[in-house]
C-alpha cells in the first residue's frame, strides 16, 4: 500500500542487471517488505510463481534461497548489520554467501581469486579453490576479499544480493560494498536499505559513496545514473503513508467500519508510518467483526438551523476509543525507543523537555525547561531533530512526529523529574506575553497543585473568552466544574459563565452533562439557574436534536421572570418546536417575546426574534422572505447580532433546497458560511458546509460527498451534526449505486433521528428514502407503511412545501398498494397549500404525482404531466431528478411513439451512466429491453483482460458489501444465474473468496490509482 511505483521501479531494476538499489526509510517504514516483494514479483515476471521458490519468509522480508532446495530463477543472498559495538568486519556478506552453497559451481568451475574466502566462510571450504597468497598486509587481504566476493557472486545464476540496515555497517563492510558496487558483476543486483536518521552525526548518505563520477551516459529510468561500469544506481525514499494510503490500507483489512474518521484517528497516531499502522489494525481485526461493523450511527443536518446531530456513541467511536486504550504499537514503541537510546545528555534533555511541553515550542523555550544553556539547547536540538526524534513543525517550532512517539518518551521521564521540568514550563510560559494562562495551568495541574490550578483556569477561561476562543474557554471551565471541592461561588460563576458560552458549542455532550448537574444544584441563585437550564436545553435541542430540550427551556420560564430578555429569548427558542402540533403556537411564542423586549428592549434578542420570523417566512414558502433577507444586517459590531443574521442566512438558505431554489441557496448558504468562520462560529459553518455538499449532490456531483465529508470532518471532528445529512445523502448514493442493504442501514439511522427531532424535514426525507428503496425491493406495503406516517407528520406541521422528495414515492406506494383515492387527495391536499406560495421543487414532484395518477388511469396525458416534471427539474439544476422523470416519459410513450419513447429513455440512462448510478442504469437498461425500445449508441465492446469490467465492479462493490447472490441480482435487475457467473469471473480476477473481496477490491483500486498516476507522471 502506497509502495506500487516504488516496487515497479525495483522490480524493473532487478530484472536488468547489473544494478545496485539504495531503499531508505526510516524504521518501519516496509524498507524490507519493499524489497521483498520486488524480490517476489520478479519471480512472478520470470514465471516461477510466488511459493515454494524460497525468496521471501511469511512475514514478507527476504530469505535466501535454503540449501538443496529448488532455487529460483534469480537467487537472493540476504545479509544484515546489527548495532554491535564491535561489529564482526565483512560481517553481513559472509553470513548472505554462507547461504549460497546449493547454488555454487563445481571448484574447478570457479575463479582462484574466489579462494580467498575459505578463511572466512570455513563451511564452504570444501566447495572453493585453494586460498591465493595474501600478501601479509591487512589491506592486501581485503582486496583479495573484494575480488573473491565478486568472483562468488559472478558464478552463480543471476543473483540478488540484499544488505540490510547499512547504517550500521562497519568500515571493512561499507568498503566491500562500495568496492562491489563500482565494479559489479554482469548479472548481479545488489539491494541496500538503511535508516538515513541512523546514520553516524556527519556521514553522508550512501548514495555518495555508491554513485561515483559518470564515466558515461545513458540511463535505467528517472532518477538513475551510471558509474564507471555503467551499473545503474538506483536511490528510493520510503515517504510515509499519508492519509488517503492509510485509510484504504484500513479498509482492505477492516471493510465498511474503516470510516474516514478512524481513517483519521489512525493516521494521526501511526504519522503514516506502515508499521505503526498495520499493528493497529492488528488489534482492531482481532475484536469481534460485530463490534467493527458500523451501526446504530446517530445524528444528521439540522432544518431551519434549529438542530443539529444527535450525538451518540458509534462504532467508529468505539473502535477509536479502542486505539485511545491501547498502547502504542510495538513497532513505534521499540523503533523510538531505540532513537531516544542513542541521544546523548543534551539532547535528551531537550526530547524530555518536548514531551512535557505537549505542544510544538520554539528553540528557546524548549532549552530553558530543559535546563541547558544556549549552546547546549542548540546542540540537544540539533541532536534530536538528526535522530529524528522531533522534527521543525514550522520555524522554529518543534515537535515530535507523533503523538504516539511523544508519548513513548513521555514515559521515560521519571515522575519527580517531571514535576522539575513542569515548574521550568510555568517559569519560562510567565514571562511571555500575553502570558498563555491554558497552559501554564495545564502544567500547573500536572505538578499537583490544585489550588492555584483552579485560579488559573477560572483566568484562563477568561482570557479564552475575551480573545475570542469560546471552545478554549468552555474546556476550561468544564475541567473546573468537574472539581469535587470547588468553592460553591465559583462553581456558580463557572457554570453561569460556560451557560453563556453554550450556544456556540461544538462539542455538546460535554456540556450537557455538566450542565445537566448544574441544574440540580439548589444553591445556585434561581435567575443562575434558570440562566443553565435554559443553556442546556438549547443544547439538548438545537445542538443535540432530542426534542427534550424544549421541556427544558419551558421549565426555565419560571426561573427567568426576574431576567426578562432572557425570558424572552427562551420563547424565541420554543418557537422552533414544529412537533406533535407545537408548530401551531409558535406565532403566540413569538409574539410573547415581542412584548416582554417592547418593555424590555435587548438587541441581541431581537436579532433573534427577526432570525427565527424570517425561517418562519421560508418553512411557509412565502416569496416575500427573500426580499426581506436583504434587510439583515452584516456588519454589527455586537457578535449576538452577527451570529442571528448567520443564523436567518444559513436556515432560509437550507429551506431554500427543499422548496428548488437551488441557486438562491447556494448564496445564502455561501454568505453563511463565511459569516460563520468570520465571526467564529464554528457549528454554523459545519451547518452551512453540509447543506453545500447537499446542493452538489443534487446537482449531479455525486463523486465530491464522501470525500467533502471527509474534510469536513477533519475540520470538525468533535462535531456530531453531520450525522443525519451524512446518512440521507450516503443512502441516496448506496440505493443508486446498488448497495440496498447499506442505503436501508443509512436511512433507518436517519430515520431514528428524524423521530428524536424537533423539526420534520429530517423525518419527511428518511421516509422518502426509506420508502423508495422498499418500492425498488418490491415491497410495496412496507413503502406504504413507511411514508402514512410522514404525511401525517407533514400535514400536522404543514409542511408540505418540504415534501419534495416524499410525494412521488408516497403516490406510488398507495397506488401499488390499491390506495388511487388516497393517492390523489394527498396530491391535492399539498396542491391547495401551496397556493400562492413559491416552492419549484414541491411544483416539479407534484407533476410528476399527477403522472402516475394519470398513468394508473391509462389516461395518454401522463407523458405531458412528466414532461412538465422533467422541464422543473431541469430549471432547478437536478440532473438525477430530471432523468427520473424522462425514465417515466418514456414508459408512457412507449406504446403510441417508440420514436420520442427511446429518445428519452436514453436521455435518462446517459444522466445515470454519467453519475454513477448503477442500480438505475440496471433498471432503466432492462426496461428498455421490456418495452423493445433499443439501445443507446456504444463504442463497441472492449476486452478487460484481468481487470474488472463495469459490470464486474458493480458486483464486486456488492459483493464487498456482504451482498447474497439474491440481493445483487435485485438491485442490478439480472436473473440469478448470470449474477453467478458474473460472481465467478470476478472472484476469479481478484484471486479470492467472497469473504476477501472487500481487501482485494481495495488494494486493486490502489494498485490502479498508482498505475495511472505513474502513467501520468511519465
Amino acid at each position: 500500500m502506497g509502495r506500487v511505483g516504488e516496487l515497479a521501479r525495483l522490480t524493473d531494476a532487478l530484472a536488468r542487471p547489473p544494478a545496485v538499489l539504495l531503499v531508505e526509510g526510516e524504521a518501519g517504514s516496509g524498507k524490507s517488505r519493499l524489497v521483498a516483494e520486488a524480490v517476489r514479483a520478479l519471480d512472478e515476471r520470470s514465471g516461477n510463481g510466488t511459493t515454494g521458490n524460497g525468496t521471501t519468509s511469511q512475514d514478507g522480508t527476504p530469505t535466501p534461497t535454503p540449501p538443496g532446495g529448488t532455487a529460483p530463477r534469480r537467487p537472493v543472498l540476504l545479509g544484515r548489520c546489527h548495532p554491535l559495538r564491535e561489529p564482526e568486519p565483512f560481517g553481513p556478506v559472509v553470513d548472505a554467501l554462507r547461504d549460497a552453497a546449493a547454488l555454487l559451481p563445481p571448484p574447478a568451475e570457479l575463479p582462484p581469486s574466489t579462494g580467498a574466502l575459505r578463511l572466512v566462510l570455513p563451511d564452504l571450504a570444501a566447495q572453493l579453490p585453494a586460498a591465493p597468497p595474501d600478501g601479509g598486509t591487512l589491506l592486501s587481504a581485503r582486496r583479495l576479499l573484494a575480488q573473491g566476493v565478486r568472483a562468488l557472486l559472478a558464478a552463480l545464476d543471476a543473483p540478488v544480493l540484499v544488505v540490510e540496515d547499512l547504517q550500521w555497517a562497519d568500515d571493512a563492510t561499507l568498503d566491500l560494498l562500495v568496492r562491489l558496487a563500482r565494479d559489479l558483476p554482469p548479472r548481479l543486483a545488489l539491494v541496500v536499505t538503511y535508516r538515513p536518521e541512523d546514520l553516524p552525526p556527519g556521514a553522508p548518505a550512501p548514495g555518495a559513496a555508491f554513485r561515483p563520477a559518470p564515466a558515461r551516459t545513458g540511463g535505467h529510468g528517472a532518477g538513475a545514473g551510471h558509474g564507471a561500469v555503467g551499473a545503474p544506481v538506483r536511490l528510493e525514499r520510503l515517504e510515509p503513508l499519508d492519509e488517503r494510503e492509510v485509510a484504504v490500507l484500513a479498509r482492505s483489512v477492516l471493510g465498511p467500519a474503516a470510516t474516514p474518521e478512524l481513517a483519521r484517528v489512525l493516521y494521526e497516531r501511526s504519522q503514516g508510518l506502515p508499521l505503526a499502522v498495520e499493528e493497529d489494525l492488528r488489534t482492531l481485526a482481532e475484536r469481534p467483526p460485530a463490534a467493527r461493523t458500523p451501526a446504530g450511527r446517530t445524528g444528521g443536518s439540522s432544518t431551519s438551523g434549529a438542530s443539529s446531530t444527535a450525538g451518540g456513541r458509534t462504532a467508529t467511536g468505539d473502535l477509536a476509543a479502542v486505539l485511545a486504550a491501547a498502547e502504542v504499537p510495538r513497532g513505534l514503541r521499540d523503533a523510538v525507543t531505540e532513537r531516544l537510546a542513542r541521544l546523548g545528555g543534551d539532547g535528551a534533555a531537550v526530547v524530555a523537555a518536548a514531551a512535557v511541553l505537549g505542544v510544538p515550542a520554539d528553540e528557546a523555550l524548549l532549552t530553558a525547561v530543559a535546563g541547558l544553556d544556549a549552546e547546549a539547547g542548540a546542540d540537544g536540538l540539533t541532536e534530536a531533530l538528526h535522530a529524528a526524534v522531533l522534527r521543525e513543525t514550522a520555524p522554529d517550532r518543534y515537535a515530535f512526529r507523533s503523538p504516539s512517539a511523544r508519548q513513548v518518551a513521555q514515559g521515560q521521564v521519571a515522575g519527580p523529574r517531571r514535576r522539575v521540568l513542569h515548574q521550568r514550563a510555568v517559569a519560562a510560559l510567565g514571562t511571555r506575553e500575553p502570558r498563555p494562562l491554558a497552559r501554564i495551568a495545564e502544567h500547573t495541574l500536572a505538578m499537583g497543585d490544585r489550588p492555584a490550578w483552579q485560579d488559573l483556569a477560572q483566568a484562563a477561561a477568561d482570557q479564552a473568552a475575551a480573545l475570542g476562543d469560546p471552545g478554549g474557554a468552555r474546556r476550561m471551565l468544564r475541567g473546573l466544574l468537574d472539581e469535587p471541592d470547588l468553592d460553591p461561588r465559583r462553581r456558580g460563576r463557572a457554570a453561569l459563565a460556560l451557560a453563556r458560552l453554550a450556544a456556540d458549542d461544538v462539542d455538546p455532550a460535554a456540556s450537557v452533562q455538566v450542565l445537566s448537574g448544574m441544574v440540580a444544584d439548589s444553591r445556585l441563585p434561581v435567575a443562575d439557574r434558570g440562566e443553565i437550564r435554559l443553556a442546556l436545553g438549547f443544547l439538548m435541542a438545537v445542538h443535540s436534536g432530542n426534542r427534550a430540550g424544549f421541556d427544558r427551556i419551558r421549565e426555565s420560564l419560571e426561573e427567568l421572570e426576574e431576567r426578562p430578555v432572557r425570558a424572552a429569548r427562551a420563547m424565541v427558542a420554543i418557537a422552533m418546536d414544529e412537533r406533535d402540533g407545537a408548530g401551531r403556537r409558535s406565532g403566540e411564542w413569538l409574539a410573547r417575546a415581542e412584548n416582554l423586549l417592547a418593555a424590555n428592549p435587548d438587541e441581541d434578542v431581537s436579532a433573534a426574534v427577526r432570525a427565527t420570523t424570517l425561517t418562519f417566512q421560508a418553512r411557509s414558502a412565502d416569496p416575500a422572505v427573500w426580499d426581506r433577507l436583504d434587510e439583515l444586517p452584516r456588519d454589527s459590531e455586537r457578535p449576538e447580532v452577527m451570529r442571528q443574521t448567520t443564523r436567518a442566512l444559513y436556515n432560509t438558505g437550507e429551506i431554500a433546497i427543499e422548496l428548488g431554489y437551488d441557486r438562491r441557496s447556494a448564496n445564502l448558504l455561501e454568505e453563511s458560511r463565511r459569516l460563520a468562520r468570520l465571526t467564529g462560529i464554528p457549528y454554523l459553518e459545519c451547518y452551512s458546509r453540509l447543506a453545500l455538499i447537499r446542493l452538489d449532490m443534487l446537482a449531479g456531483r455525486w463523486d465530491l460527498v464522501e470525500p467533502r465529508f471527509a474534510r469536513l470532518g477533519a475540520e470538525f471532528d468533535d462535531l456530531a451534526m453531520a450525522g443525519a445529512e451524512r446518512s440521507l445523502l450516503f443512502g441516496r448514493l448506496a440505493a443508486g449505486r446498488g448497495r440496498l442493504a447499506l442505503a436501508r442501514e443509512e436511512f433507518e439511522i436517519a430515520a431514528r433521528f428524524g423521530q428524536r427531532e424537533s423539526q420534520v424535514t429530517v423525518a419527511l426525507r428518511a421516509a422518502a428514502g426509506l420508502g423508495g428503496l422498499q418500492l425498488l425491493e418490491g415491497d410495496t406495503a412496507g413503502a406504504a407503511g413507511t411514508v402514512g406516517p410522514a404525511l401525517a407528520t407533514a400535514r400536522q406541521a404543514d409542511a408540505w412545501a418540504r415534501t419534495a422528495e416524499l410525494l412521488p414515492v408516497a403516490v406510488e406506494a398507495l397506488l401499488a398498494t390499491g390506495g388511487r383515492a388516497e393517492a390523489g387527495e394527498v396530491t391535492e391536499e399539498a396542491t391547495e397549500s401551496l397556493t400562492d406560495r413559491g416552492a419549484p421543487a414541491v411544483t416539479a414532484s407534484l407533476h410528476l404525482s399527477r403522472g402516475l395518477l394519470l398513468d394508473a388511469d391509462g389516461d395518454p396525458e401522463a407523458a405531458e404531466a412528466f414532461t412538465r416534471a422533467r422541464d422543473h427539474w431541469q430549471d432547478i439544476g437536478r440532473p438525477y431528478e430530471a432523468a427520473r422523470a424522462d425514465e417515466r416519459i418514456a414508459a408512457a410513450l412507449a406504446a403510441r411513439d417508440r420514436v420520442r419513447a427511446a429518445e428519452r429513455m436514453a436521455a435518462a440512462e446517459r444522466v445515470y451512466l454519467e453519475l454513477g448510478a448503477t442500480t438505475d442504469t440496471a433498471r432503466c437498461r432492462k426496461l428498455r429491453r421490456d418495452l423493445d425500445l433499443g439501445g443507446i449508441g456504444s463504442p463497441g465492446r472492449r476486452g478487460y483482460g484481468k481487470r474488472l469490467s463495469p459490470r464486474e465492479r458493480q458486483v464486486a462493490e456488492l459483493l464487498a458489501q456482504g451482498t447474497g447472490n439474491q440481493d445483487i441480482a435485485q438491485a442490478l435487475f439480472l436473473s440469478p444465474r448470470t449474477v453467478e457467473h458474473h460472481v465467478a469471473n470476478v472472484l476469479a480476477k481478484l484471486g479470492t473468496g467472497r469473504a476477501g473481496t472487500a481487501q482485494a477490491l481495495a488494494l486493486a483500486d490502489a494498485e490502479d490509482a498508482a498505475g495511472e498516476a505513474g502513467e501520468g507522471g511519465g
